[in-house]
C-alpha cells in the first residue's frame, strides 16, 4: 500500500490506530484519536491495565472512565496484551518508558523490545511512530534496523516517524489535543503520513525536516527546564544561608516584563522527563567526543536536592534536641507535583528512603495516591495515612514535599509540632510561623 492510500484511509477515518503503552502518554492520546473519530486499539504488557480498560475503568486521575466506557460501547476502543493484533492496525504509535540505568545511561530496552515485537507482525502500508523521549538518532539508528527485520523497508513498504510526547499531567490550560505536535519523518512519505494522522486528531502540527530534529527539540525543551530549575535550586541553597526567602526573590524578579521567566525551587526533580532526558543527551554527546558540562552540572545539582532537604530536616529537629534517628516523620505528598497522581521519579520517594536510612519512622499522606506500587527502582510498600489533628500531633516533623491544593495548610500548621516546607506551601499561613522551616 503506497503512502497515499494510507493517507486516504486516515482522512476517511477508516484507519485503525494502535497505541503501545497505556500510561500517562498513551491513554490520553487514545482519547484524542477516539474523539477525532478513529477506532483505537491499546496495547500494554500489563494484563491488569488491559483488564481495567476493557472494564471501562481509568487508572489515571485526569482521564475519566466515562470516555473509556463510551468508546468501548461504540466498539471504538479495546485494550489487549496480545501483540499479534498489531497486524490489524494501520498506525502503530509507541509510548513506552525510556528510563535510565543505575549508571545513568539510556535504558532503551523497552523501545527495543517493543520494536522486536512489532517487527514480527509488521506489514506493508503501516505507519510506525515513536513518542517516547530519547536521544537524537534513536528512530533511524535503533528502530529502523529492528523493524526492517520483518523484510519490509522503511519509506518504501512502511513509514516511520518520531513525534515527541508533550504531556503535562494536571495542567488545565493545555491538553493532548491542544498542545502543538512536533513531527519528523524518516523521509518525505513518512512525514506526509505523520502530518495526516496527527493532523486529523490534534489542533496544531509542527513538521520538521527529520526525526533527529524532532528528537533533539524534545531534549532541548527538557534540558532548558532542568538547567533553569538547577539554577534556582542553587540560588535557594545560597539564599537560605543568607536568611533570604528565595520564593519572595523569584516573585520580585518576575515583575520584570521581559528577559526573565520564573522557575521555582523544590525538593528535587520528578516526572518522567526532566530528571532523565538531559542524561540521554550527555550520553549521546560522548559518541561525538564532547562532554556537556553545563547540562551535567545541572543534573548534579538537581539530583542532590533531596539530600539538601534531609539536611534541613536534621537542622530543624536539632533545634528541639532531636535527631532523625528515632523521630516520627510524616511526608505530605507522594506525587511528583501538585494535584496529580503521578509518582514517576518523584523526589518524595527518595526523601522517604533517605529518612528511613537514617533511622526515622516515616509515613506519608497523599489524597491522590492511596498506596504505593512497585516501580523499577523502588518498592515502598506503604499506604497513605488519613490526616487528623491527633495524627498530625503524633509526628515529630511534617515534611511538605508536594503542595497539593487539597491541603488546608493553616490547619496542618496549627496541629503539627514542626514543619519543613520544600514548596513554600505554608507562605500564606498567618499563625504558627515559628514552627516552619523552609527547605
Amino acid at each position: 500500500m503506497p503512502h497515499t492510500d494510507l493517507i486516504r484511509r486516515i482522512n476517511d477515518r477508516k484507519a485503525v490506530v494502535g497505541i503501545v503503552g497505556m500510561g500517562y502518554v498513551g491513554l490520553p492520546l487514545s482519547r484524542s484519536f477516539y474523539e477525532a473519530g478513529f477506532k483505537v486499539v491499546g496495547f500494554d504488557v500489563d494484563p491488569r491495565k488491559v483488564t481495567q480498560l476493557n472494564a471501562g475503568k481509568s487508572y489515571i486521575k485526569h482521564i475519566p472512565s466515562d470516555f473509556i466506557k463510551e468508546a468501548i460501547k461504540k466498539k471504538m476502543f479495546s485494550a489487549t496484551d496480545k501483540f499479534a493484533s498489531i497486524s490489524k492496525v494501520d498506525a502503530i504509535i509507541i509510548c513506552v518508558p525510556t528510563p535510565l540505568t543505575k549508571m545513568r545511561e539510556p535504558d532503551m530496552s523497552y523501545v527495543s523490545s517493543t520494536c522486536e515485537m512489532v517487527s514480527k507482525y509488521l506489514r506493508k502500508g503501516q505507519f510506525v511512530c515513536l513518542e517516547s523521549t530519547t536521544y537524537p538518532g534513536t528512530t533511524r539508528e535503533l528502530m529502523q534496523p529492528i523493524l526492517e527485520k520483518s523484510g519490509v523497508k522503511a519509506e518504501k513498504d512502511f513509514f516511520l516517524a518520531y513525534s515527541p510526547e508533550r504531556e503535562d499531567p494536571g495542567r488545565k490550560s493545555h491538553n493532548t489535543t491542544t498542545i502543538p505536535k512536533l513531527v519528523g519523518g524518516l523521509g518525505p512519505k513518512s512525514l506526509a503520513v505523520a502530518k495526516a494522522l496527527y493532523g486529523a486528531a490534534l489542533e496544531t502540527i509542527v513538521p520538521v525536516s527529520s526525526c533527529e530534529v524532532a528528537e533533539a527539540a524534545k531534549i532541548l525543551e527538557n534540558v532548558y527546564r532542568s538547567v533553569n530549575i538547577a539554577l534556582i535550586n542553587e540560588m535557594k541553597v545560597l539564599l537560605d544561608r543568607m536568611g533570604i526567602n528565595v520564593w519572595e526573590v523569584v516573585d520580585a524578579a518576575a515583575t520584570k516584563p521581559f528577559g526573565y521567566q520564573a522557575f521555582y525551587p523544590g525538593p528535587g526533580l520528578g516526572g518522567h522527563c526532566i530528571p532523565i532526558d538531559p542524561f540521554y543527551l550527555t550520553w549521546k554527546a560522548r559518541e561525538y567526543g564532547m562532554s556537556t558540562q553545563f547540562i551535567e552540572l545541572a543534573g548534579e545539582i538537581n539530583t542532590n536536592m533531596p539530600h539538601y532537604v534531609i539536611s534541613r530536616v536534621a537542622l530543624a529537629l536539632n533545634k528541639f534536641k532531636k535527631s532523625i534517628n528515632g523521630s516520627k516523620v510524616l511526608v505530605l505528598g507522594l506525587a511528583y507535583k501538585k494535584d496529580v497522581d503521578d509518582i514517576r521519579e518523584s523526589p518524595s520517594i527518595e526523601l522517604i528512603e533517605l529518612l528511613k536510612e537514617q533511622g526515622a519512622s516515616v509515613d506519608y499522606n497523599d489524597p491522590y495516591v492511596a498506596q504505593t506500587h512497585q516501580q523499577r527502582e523502588h518498592d515502598l510498600k506503604m499506604k497513605s495515612k488519613p490526616l487528623s489533628e491527633a495524627m498530625l500531633k503524633s509526628y515529630d516533623l511534617v515534611l511538605v514535599a508536594t503542595d497539593h491544593s487539597d491541603y488546608d495548610y493553616q490547619w496542618i500548621v496549627n496541629n503539627a509540632n514542626l514543619i519543613v516546607d520544600t514548596r513554600n506551601a505554608t507562605a500564606s499561613c498567618k499563625s504558627g510561623r515559628k514552627k516552619i522551616v523552609r527547605a
